[in-house]
């Protein structure tokens, strides 16, 4: 049996954390003995705001390198540098975006870091679903559920009439070129690298450590994750996936993180692009990660708002995407916002890999 399905078959049966309990993963996803799919190029749009010189750099930047369909190019304008949209702004220029993009595409590329929000919600999620209350709070409570949590579905917008957005954007040219070459350079390198899990002692934003153990167990026959209860790593040069919980995070400029590496932090303003007290998640990705997550409004600290690590490493090991193995990973997205290069895909194979 090959590595991929044994790595496969004893995942079916893996326990993943959701945050108000405990569910097998056979019943969330299919036992598929095979890797998973990953979206290309003609599955993807990119929106460009044409108010933003550096968004325009970035697209054309992208759109070149990543060779998307020049019909794939969406161009609105939106008030540059300003944080937040009404509701009536975003679903005008929404209304645009949804006139213009082809029926095949699947998942969108922001290229800018503001605005960064609609009203209560994200901007991604916002392009993703459309604006809805319902994916907002006042106070501590849940919020509507995506139903592209832990899906094996391979076309999110045909499956559930999503389309997965995530802001592929720097404070500069030079970064986002850095962005964009790293997720390029990490497709099919299949590369040999570690996770950590770290539980820390701020015990309020390490609400989603109570799983961390069990995801370390079960992974390690297979892939190197190390839980560990301390609230920094550093010198480590191995680092794909780095996943913890503290107002800021420091030292991850020490470490080495690996093509097409995910890193993320629970806090409450972490995904906040105006600025705020607590680290924004841009910082992950100038120290070299590919993709990062965090919350642009108060979520409170439920697990279910923010990345599942089981989740998220199950379906990019097999060989998905960045943004659809993030997504899927987040069960009530509506106040978090993706950041990356949303088609890298270091453990995808260029051809379908047999079975046997």
């Amino acid at each position: 049996m090959s590595v991929v399905k044994k790595f496969v078959v004893a995942f079916c049966c893996l326990l993943l954390i959701n945050g108000f309990g405990i569910e097998p993963l056979s019943a969330q996803v299919s036992p598929l003995y095979r890797p998973a799919t990953a979206l290309a190029a003609k599955d993807l749009a990119i929106i460009v705001n044409d108010n933003d010189p550096l968004s325009q750099q970035i697209a054309d930047y992208y759109r070149q390198m990543r060779k998307i369909p020049p019909e794939q190019l969406i161009h609105i304008r939106l008030p540059a540098r300003r944080a937040i949209l009404t509701k009536g702004e975003f679903e005008h220029i929404k209304q645009q975006v949804d006139e213009q993009t082809p029926k095949h595409v699947q998942v969108f590329a922001l290229t800018w870091l503001q605005p960064f929000r609609v009203e209560c919600m994200s901007i991604t999620t916002a392009f993703a679903a459309g604006f809805d209350p319902a994916f907002c709070s006042e106070g501590c409570q849940q919020t509507r559920k995506s139903p592209y949590y832990a899906s094996e579905a391979a076309k999110p917008f045909d499956k559930h009439a999503w389309r997965p957005t995530m802001v592929l954007a720097a404070h500069n040219l030079a970064e986002a070129k850095k962005l964009i070459d790293r997720g390029i350079a990490a497709d099919f390198s299949r590369p040999s690298g570690s996770a950590y899990l770290l539980k820390t002692s701020d015990q309020a934003r390490s609400s989603r450590a109570g799983g961390f153990k069990t995801i370390a167990e079960k992974f390690n026959p297979f892939w190197p994750v190390n839980y560990l209860e301390q609230d920094y790593i550093a010198g480590h040069q191995d680092v794909m996936f780095y996943f913890t919980g503290l107002i800021s995070v420091p030292h991850i400029g020490e470490n080495h993180f690996l093509p097409g590496a995910v890193a993320d932090h629970l806090t409450s303003a972490g995904g906040v692009m105006s600025g705020s007290s607590q680290m924004n998640i841009m910082e992950w990705l100038k120290a070299g990660a590919t993709g990062s997550y965090g919350a642009v409004v108060e979520p409170c600290n439920f697990p279910a708002k923010f990345p599942n690590p089981g989740v998220l490493m199950y379906h990019y090991l097999r060989g998905s995407t960045l943004i659809e193995a993030y997504w899927k990973s987040v069960a009530q997205p509506g106040q978090g916002i993706f950041v990356g290069e949303p088609l890298a895909k270091p453990f995808a194979f260029p051809v379908q890999m047999s079975a046997n």
